[in-house]
């Protein structure tokens, strides 16, 4: 299983990005898929969260600026970011809760991470 993220890059504050993640390889189901953000130095922090049935979790920085969305027939996840702000620089990661079959349990796959820089 790979996770491609892609949509990274340089925004002005108050700009907007869109982050995209594919899924491949051999997958039976996919559970929750989401976002998470990480700084030199600092842990890995949730961003947003979407389960397949569509209910969404947001870290309450990001809370009515960003966006998660799915495609569970194209195995994606999108992040849309608005109103970006100076903070919310980091490296973010897509995540994918998979079971390659029945046989197989849940294991958390990672994208590779993209940049995402906010100037002032």
């Amino acid at each position: 299983v790979q996770l491609q993220a892609s949509g990274g890059g340089l925004v002005q504050a108050g700009g907007s990005l869109k982050l995209s993640c594919a899924a491949s390889g051999t997958i039976y189901k996919i559970n929750d898929m989401g976002w998470y953000r990480q700084a030199p130095g600092n842990e890995r922090e949730l961003v947003a969260v979407i389960t397949n049935n569509g209910n969404t979790n947001y870290a309450e920085s990001v809370k009515g600026r960003f966006t998660v969305s799915r495609d569970n027939a194209k195995k994606t996840v999108t992040l849309q970011m608005n109103s970006l702000k100076t903070e919310d620089t980091d490296v973010y990661y897509c995540k994918a809760e998979v079971r390659r079959s029945l046989t197989f349990g849940l294991r958390d796959y990672w994208g590779q991470g993209t940049q995402v820089t906010v100037s002032s």
